[in-house]
């Protein structure tokens, strides 16, 4: 790598000083106090990274001075304000952000933020250089081809063909050359994925690259039961959800190539497994195609495996299958698996779900004790907490019939709608499957704990997901169980421990059983006519106390107590296409719920209360000729371009409404056969 050239821009002597010293190691150090004595320095130098305190670091004051290929890392002892100012340096910028003032402990993360940095900025430079080397290279061939063309005419076929040949091996050289530049365009993807989807679709651009026929990629993880293994996020070039981890699984102590890089840390290229024990079962039973090469390395940080990459069956144009993967390959799968920890490091798989990227069960128990305990610390200890246990209603259903990636994609969308739905003080984890576990802090009671979660149930039932037209009641809902969590239950709030988070845990989940018409030795026992009823909606689970004994059950359906709209008559949770008449134009849209007196509909632009419509509904195959009026049009949160609106229908003739009965008559015996 070239010189690393650093320019520090520090009003203060004293801190320019400690950063000076501590950036000589990465390159040459120049040192700057105010921005003129900067410019005097730009004038004769090109510098790759800039160290800027907070006060000089501003994109108006520096504007036109550096180049992109330049990385800024702004100091300053208020993050907010760093982070104010990073934002208005334009996106085609690299800019990161260091807390001073430094001492011994944030040493050596500033000299990874430098790295990193450096890193950037020397990559930018090769991108630039090699882009202006294939446009040269292109004229060259260009100018190439137009002078073969006209010499052709005079010269003889034979020195055609090795004009031509030397043609093919500039091509070859050039093809070389883009594919370096692919790499290249997955190490800036990596540097800048922020979420595990954007990561996991980076594993299938490695899989082109390496031209192989399948990838997989797993990371280290551990458990109680386990100890440490291999968890797969991709096997065989699948994005698995949390059901097929345990299919898929690698224990560290185990005859299998991706243990054994595990355990060794060395990488493995194989073409020939006679007789070699680390050929697992899984490789034979498990891939999709039969395994003929294997191409496996470690992840490392600090020196330790963190996960592993495989890549099977090397795929040749010219369609031969006996050759392995090269020694090139290898080369470029340990960078880029170099590359991939920086990234992992940075995303914290560790702590967060990889489908839906929000906290895992173990750390979210551990950031819920860090935060018991820091409050107990301050004497701010909220009164009571709530612990809710969240499932899917039906979930089983909608992957048996639209498939694992369909099922995937709803729990992804669904995990954004219930982090929308809590509050910024709450906590939020996959718990496992298609179950989320709550933390509600500042509950004073567990009626309002009930309540706020009500209010996350109606969430979940009014988004639309994809598909909900044919589960049960024709829409995605969710189903949960509470129970409060007092200072009182609990011995010693500093002696707090996971067991202890895991008990209210399970309360909560022997509430989410009976909402989904579980018979619990805690609930009520229901008869089949109360089971088809049960689900989509919220328990709660009640502690007897010694003064005030219940004379019920522990457990207990949550009634809302908040003012609803009035309804006439009962809605069916369909979809189905309806067109509407707006100033000579028919719009056509879908229903979210219906009922003989309405619907409710999604549009991409707001109606207007009182405003009279035609309308034409199609119910299977018939349709419905109408009026209706606007009830009401609400912009729908987090989407400016759509709006919920109510319509009242008006002047329904018999035969319409005798269609719209037959029509909800029918959705009814589907969902009784569903719930059988």
């Amino acid at each position: 790598m070239a010189e690393t050239n650093i320019l520090i821009l520090n009003n203060n002597p004293e801190e320019s000083a400690i950063l000076k010293k501590l950036s000589s190691s990465q390159g040459s150090v120049y040192c700057a106090l105010d921005l003129e004595n900067a410019i005097i320095l730009l004038e004769s130098l090109n510098f790759h990274v800039l160290v800027a305190d907070h006060s000089l670091a501003k994109h108006s004051s520096l504007r036109g001075l550096f180049k992109e290929t330049t990385s800024i890392i702004i100091t300053g002892n208020e993050e907010r304000n760093i982070k104010k100012i990073a934002r208005s340096w334009p996106l085609n910028y690299y800019v990161d952000f260091h807390i001073s003032p430094l001492n011994n402990e944030d040493n050596h993360a500033f000299l990874r933020t430098l790295e990193t940095a450096s890193e950037h900025s020397h990559l930018k430079y090769e991108v630039k250089n090699l882009q202006q080397s294939i446009r040269h290279n292109e004229i060259q061939l260009k100018e190439a081809c137009s002078e073969i063309k006209d010499i052709k005419n005079f010269i003889s076929d034979r020195v055609v063909r090795e004009f031509e040949k030397r043609i093919a091996v500039e091509a070859k050289y050039i093809w070389f050359k883009k594919e370096k530049l692919k790499i290249e365009e997955i190490l800036k993807k990596l540097y800048l994925s922020n979420d595990v989807t954007s990561l996991l679709d980076i594993v299938f651009d490695i899989k082109e690259i390496a031209q192989a026929q399948g990838i997989s990629f797993y990371i280290l993880d551990e458990n109680e039961t386990l100890g440490k293994y291999l968890k797969p996020l991709v096997w065989d070039g699948a994005i698995l959800s949390h059901p097929d981890f345990s299919k898929h699984f690698v224990l560290l102590d185990s005859q299998d190539f991706a243990a054994v890089v595990t355990q060794t840390g060395k990488e493995i290229n194989l073409n020939d497994f006679s007789f070699d024990k680390r050929l697992s079962k899984r490789y034979l039973e498990q891939l999709k195609f039969p395994l003929r090469s294997i191409l496996c390395v470690p992840i490392m940080h600090d020196k330790e495996v963190i996960g592993v990459l495989e890549v099977y069956n090397k795929i040749r144009k010219d369609k031969s299958r006996g050759i392995g993967f090269t020694s090139e390959d290898q080369r470029i799968m340990s960078k880029l698996s170099e590359h991939i920890s920086i990234a992992i490091t940075k995303l914290n798989l560790i702590q967060y779900d990889a489908l839906t990227g929000i906290l895992r069960p173990d750390p979210f128990f551990e950031e819920l004790i860090q935060k018991l305990n820091l409050e107990r610390k301050r004497h701010l200890e909220a009164s009571s907490y709530a612990m809710v246990m969240g499932d899917v209603d039906w979930f089983k259903n909608f992957n048996d019939r639209n498939g694992h990636q369909a099922g995937n994609k709803l729990l992804r969308e669904l995990a954004s709608v219930l982090k929308f739905s809590i509050r910024e003080e709450d906590f939020l984890c996959r718990y496992g499957g298609e179950e989320f576990l709550f933390f509600l802090t500042g509950i004073n009671s567990l009626e309002e704990g009930c309540g706020l979660t009500e209010r996350i149930r109606k969430n979940v039932e009014d988004h639309y997901f994809e598909h909900q037209e044919f589960q049960p009641n024709n829409n995605i809902t969710m189903s949960f169980g509470v129970t409060l969590f007092t200072r009182e239950r609990i011995n010693s709030m500093k002696a707090i421990s996971k067991n202890d988070l895991k008990k209210l845990a399970n309360e909560a989940d022997m509430a989410l059983a009976e909402a989904k018409g579980k018979k619990t030795s805690a609930s009520k026992s229901q008869d089949n006519k109360d089971r088809k009823k049960a689900k989509n909606k919220v328990c709660a689970y009640y502690i007897d106390q010694p003064d005030k004994p219940r004379k019920n059950n522990m457990i207990e359906q949550y009634m809302e107590k908040f003012t609803h709209e009035r309804r006439k008559h009962q809605r069916f949770y369909t979809s189905t296409i309806l067109i509407y008449k707006k100033k000579d134009f028919q719009k056509v849209t879908k229903t979210i719920n219906l009922s003989i007196g309405g619907a409710k509909i999604s549009t991409d632009s707001k109606l207007y209360a009182d405003q009279d419509l035609d309308l034409i509904l199609i119910l299977g195959n018939k349709a419905c000729q109408m009026k209706g009026d606007i009830v009401y049009s609400e912009m729908v949160k987090d989407d400016y371009s759509r709006y919920y609106s109510g319509l009242k229908f008006k002047n329904i003739s018999l035969n319409d409404r005798k269609i719209l009965e037959d029509y909800f008559s029918a959705l009814s015996i589907n969902e009784h056969s569903l719930q059988h």
